[in-house]
């Protein structure tokens, strides 16, 4: 990397998180303004018009991609319309050792004063939190489920290729031609889509603003630079900001600059979960690129310095405050943005290009937590470019995942997206599969399928709460079988998804009524020409994916449970039950028992492997095909971010040998350490799942630093992991790191300031883990060999 990189890089690492009270100010000013004095789109578009007229226009320094979401970099906004902070949240922030903001006392006095006082009971989560039934607040408090909407909005979405071929005179073109179409005579809806479609015009025209603001800026500061270098940048930045985002991009530099104004109008209208995404990258600049390269109006030096600035755009901006228990469920500064590469053109054609070795090279040299990367391959994508990633990989970073190309486009073909859209479509967050620029797939919280299996072993008893939150599904004591049990455990699934589902649809209601998204909408097929919001169902597909949680845990109790109890008769369900009861207090020997001489998944035992299909079809089959308020459909997904630390500290001993509180498995992984027939043996365990059937699956592996480096070992790895996804597994990540190092660190952060590892679907500094997490990555099986 060049000084310019090298220079904003460092500052970038250096920033300090903070946290910005302006945001909060210019929307609770705009809806003391215009709050009922018009419709709700409106008011919306009218809040992000204000957003972008009055927000601090920040340029840093030497940078040539331009826009934070703060007034600074690390600057990070709060969202009192979704969540209105107290002053005690702003304490927590402030003086917690793990993702931090600091937050000043004027920050605090303007919350206490001005923003507390509009938002009480008017915020999404007062809404969404009393408008539940005691039934899903208990639930919610015992951890059978958590819930993305409490505290960030629905708007898990990535771009597609259109801002690239079209500026937002041309979307604001399209929505007048809807506008002209309505029919006020004969659709009764017809005012409603009016209201809709006004609000993205004025969106339109609020982002234009926003980047004419950035080109006044950089003229501003022309005006004062004395090195001429840097004022013929600024000049150029002018000229850019000038062109996008009110016209579509005409070379590399613009289409960079467009996607950004782009991704800060989504983040800035509301807190979406995920971060809005870039997709595919790669193949989106590919013309640009090319272009500029034939006409010799850009080099390669200049489009990675380009693509380098990008990556360091990403990284100023952290995910905004979380607290509580949506902090617990992702405790990061990684906001999910996930850049993807690879797979196929839309004509199914190898979508590998000069672009996506390029990206691949920053990946590598950047070395920062976000954007989080991923390659989607295809069995059509030489084997050069998979080897490309994992020599990243080697390095012990934790980026790129990989994905499996054609089993994401089985994968949304089975859920009835055309192949042209599927093929345009890949992953985002942590693993999950969508129709980028044409889906709303919407996450709505981790399900805690172990916490279900516990309650079926106290008939319908919270035994760390005494509280009965279950239904009566029978004394376990008096089950003759396991297939008695396993009926018992499905009825109490069944039980928890009603009431977890019956929330969601609440919620939906209330967002579709009250926290419409324009701006979102705007870049969103088909919201304009459906005259309807992203949040109300106006997407081409619409998705709702709720992720389950601890397969591998679930999946070895009810293997210990069967071979102890019911096949081997080594022990009573009785017995079994007080030896949990009691966290194995004074049984060691039993505990052993449960860890040594049980059937593993992880291991192509088809005797753990057939159950853990049996709890995958049954949670899917409760789940898969649910509809949602807006015309939806609901789906499952297998990933865990930090949750299943979290659902571990609420659940007690299990079956396994598990001991209470302590993290359960992750992803669709085995639990740490049980895993014992090397990677073969997990990767025939996990293809066994049928992937094809979700919206993503989550696994990871970690290698000892001393089975990669050479040709041979590079080539075995490359063949492992075509090998499972021969098997139709949608996912697979790398830890290259050894447990005496990560031990090492635990005991001397001061030394390992910039060691990075995979958490579950993304990187993180492992200074900046819990504790109990930095444990679960040590425990995960390392793998010596292929």
């Amino acid at each position: 990397m060049n000084e310019r990189v090298r220079d904003l890089r460092q500052k970038s690492l250096d920033a300090v998180p903070t946290m910005s009270i302006e945001r909060a100010q210019i929307v609770t000013n705009a809806y003391k303004k215009y709050q009922g004095k018009v419709s709700i789109p409106v008011l919306r578009a009218m809040v992000f018009k204000e957003l972008c007229q009055d927000k601090s226009i920040c340029i840093n320094d030497n940078e040539l991609i331009v826009g934070e979401r703060g007034p600074a970099p690390k600057a990070t906004p709060t969202y009192p319309e979704l969540c209105c902070h107290t002053i005690e949240d702003f304490e927590v922030m402030d003086k917690r050792e793990k993702v931090f903001f600091k937050v000043s006392e004027e920050s605090k006095k303007v919350q206490r004063e001005e923003i507390m006082p509009y938002w009480e009971g008017k915020a999404m989560r007062d809404l969404l939190l009393n408008n539940m039934t005691e039934e899903w607040k208990e639930c919610y408090s015992a951890g059978i489920f958590t819930e993305f909407m409490e505290q960030r909005s629905p708007g898990h979405t990535v771009a597609d290729g259109k801002m690239y071929q079209k500026g937002f005179l041309d979307f604001k073109k399209d929505i007048k031609e809807e506008i002209a179409k309505l029919d006020f005579l004969n659709d009764p809806e017809a005012f409603s889509k009016h209201e809709e479609l006004k609000a993205m015009t004025i969106c339109c025209d609020a982002i234009i603003t926003f980047g004419k603001r950035h080109a006044d800026k950089a003229l501003e500061l022309a005006a004062a630079e004395k090195d001429e270098k840097r004022k013929k940048e600024l000049l150029q930045i002018a000229e850019v900001c000038t062109n996008v985002p009110a016209n579509a991009p005409g070379n590399f530099w613009e289409a960079l600059q467009m996607y950004w104004f782009v991704h800060l109008s989504v983040i800035t209208e509301l807190n979406t979960w995920d971060a809005f995404s870039p997709g595919r990258l790669d193949q989106h600049l590919y013309p640009f690129y090319k272009k500029g390269i034939e006409e010799g109006t850009l080099t390669d030096d200049k489009a990675k310095e380009l693509l380098q600035l990008f990556w360091i755009k990403f990284n100023n901006q952290p995910a905004p405050p979380k607290v509580g228990v949506t902090l617990k469920e992702s405790g990061t500064y990684t906001d999910f943005a996930n850049i993807n590469n690879g797979g196929l053109t839309i004509d199914g054609s190898d979508g590998v290009n000069d672009v996506t070795y390029m990206v691949l090279d920053v990946i590598q040299e950047m070395r920062l937590l976000q954007p989080s990367s991923n390659i989607q391959l295809s069995k059509k994508n030489p084997d050069k470019f998979l080897k490309r990633a994992l020599k990243i990989l080697e390095t012990g970073f934790g980026q790129p995942s990989i994905f499996n190309a054609d089993s994401v486009i089985e994968e949304m073909l089975r859920a009835g997206k055309s192949i042209e859209d599927a093929r345009c479509g890949g992953t985002s967050g942590c693993v999950e599969t969508g129709a980028f620029g044409k889906e709303a797939y919407i996450l709505t919280g981790y399900f805690n399928l172990v916490k279900v299996m516990e309650i079926t072993l106290h008939n319908g008893l919270d035994p760390r709460t005494g509280k009965k939150i279950g239904i009566e599904t029978g004394d376990p004591r008096s089950f003759e079988s396991y297939d008695e049990l396993f009926e018992a455990f499905k009825k109490q699934l069944h039980h928890f998804i009603e009431i977890k589902i019956r929330g969601n649809n609440v919620m939906e209601k209330l967002y579709i009524d009250n926290m419409p998204c324009p701006f979102l909408s705007i870049i969103t097929d088909d919201c304009i020409k459906k005259a309807k919001n992203y949040n109300a169902g106006g997407a081409r597909y619409n998705t709702r994916y709720l992720q389950g949680v601890g397969i591998g845990t679930i999946t070895d109790s009810l293997s210990s449970i069967k071979k102890h109890v019911f096949d081997d008769k080594r022990l009573t369900m009785a017995e079994m039950l007080d030896v949990l009861d009691k966290n194995f207090e004074g049984r060691e020997e039993i505990r052993q028992l449960f860890l040594n001489r049980t059937p593993k998944y992880g291991n192509d035992d088809d005797y753990a492997d057939d159950i853990m299909k049996e709890v995958f079809n049954a949670y899917y089959d409760e789940v898969n095909g649910r509809p949602t308020v807006c015309g939806g459909t609901y789906r499952i997904d297998m990933l865990p971010t930090t949750c299943h630390v979290y659902f571990g500290e609420v659940t007690g001993a299990t079956p396994d040998g598990r001991k209470a509180g302590m993290p359960q498995s992750e992803g669709i992984s085995p639990v740490q350490g049980t895993d014992r027939l090397g990677p073969t043996g997990v990767i025939k365990s996990a293809g066994k799942m049928d992937h094809l059937r979700t919206g993503g699956t989550l696994l990871n592996q970690k290698f000892s630093p001393s089975v990669v480096g050479s040709e041979e070992s590079l080539e075995k790895w490359a063949q492992l992991v075509r090998a499972y996804f021969r098997m139709d597994g949608h996912h697979i990540q790398f830890n290259v790191i050894d447990a005496k190092t990560l031990r090492d660190a635990q005991k001397n952060p001061e030394n390992y300031k910039d060691l990075i590892v995979r958490v579950a679907g993304y990187s993180d500094y492992f200074n900046d883990l819990g504790g109990a997490l930095q444990n679960e990555i040590i425990e995960r099986t390392e793998h010596k060999g292929f």
